[in-house]
């Protein structure tokens, strides 16, 4: 079970990782829609195609959110780059290191 300081922690970064994420995303959305060598419907398409792979990835990522689901949470965070090494910084050093022996 998770540390009280590492739940307060993790409460506390997931807006900071989901604005850095949808930051990253939406620049790939842009790239998608300006792309030269995509036709128009191409373009639509293939945006709609991956903001639903981001929703999927937000979704997991961050509904449900509990202590007892964190540990879970975060490993997927890191999987898909919402939370990076960085982050890790401040939680406890028994989380720290389960969750980067699972990288």
């Amino acid at each position: 079970m998770s540390q009280e300081s590492d739940w307060k922690k993790f409460r506390n970064i997931t807006t900071k990782a989901r604005v850095r994420y949808l930051t990253e995303q939406n620049t790939l959305l842009l790239k998608i829609l300006t792309d030269p060598e995509r036709n128009e419907t191409e373009r639509f398409w293939d945006t709609l195609k991956r903001m639903k792979e981001v929703g999927k990835i937000l979704s997991d990522c961050l509904d449900d959110n509990s202590r007892s689901r964190m540990e879970i949470h975060m490993r997927l965070m890191l999987h898909f780059r919402m939370l990076v090494q960085e982050d890790l910084d401040g939680f406890s050093d028994e989380l720290q290191t389960r969750l980067r022996s699972a990288e």
